[in-house]
């Protein structure tokens, strides 16, 4: 009976604290914000940079950079244009050279509608169009 009571008493704390935490998350300012992922060995615990998301001071996203072992695997830089959406984004390689660049278009929804891919001499490499279909929730 002790234990029933110890393990309601432990759900009850436990529940708001869960919820406080989706809470935070929510509110985390991202203004001039740069986020780093490590990866750490168990045994040892060497750590080893993973991943850096860096946000401009307006919160918006502005790079993203993916590391291996042997440095930078690439380089994703995001710029905004005066409808605050992203109008480029410029992927280069391990050794910071420009690979590929995206423009998009949005719909009236302000979601991407069109995404064009152009390689670093501006030739076009591909389109893909973005569908959205909603289902209804039965």
């Amino acid at each position: 009976m002790r234990k029933i009571i110890v393990m309601a008493l432990l759900s009850l704390l436990l529940i708001p604290a869960a919820g406080a935490q989706d809470t935070l998350a929510v509110k985390i300012n991202k203004k001039n914000l740069v986020i780093k992922e490590w990866n750490t060995e168990p045994k040892s615990g060497a750590r080893a940079l993973d991943h850096v998301t860096m946000y401009s001071p307006e919160g918006k996203k502005i790079e993203e950079i993916e590391y291996s072992s042997d440095g930078q695997k690439w380089r994703k830089r995001f710029e905004y244009g005066a409808d605050g959406k992203v109008s480029r984004e410029l992927v280069y390689d391990g050794r910071n050279r420009l690979q590929t660049y995206k423009t998009f278009e949005y719909n009236e929804f302000s979601r991407k509608k069109v995404q064009y891919t152009y390689n670093p001499k501006g030739k076009l490499i591909s389109i893909k169009h973005y569908e959205y279909i909603a289902q209804d929730a039965e």
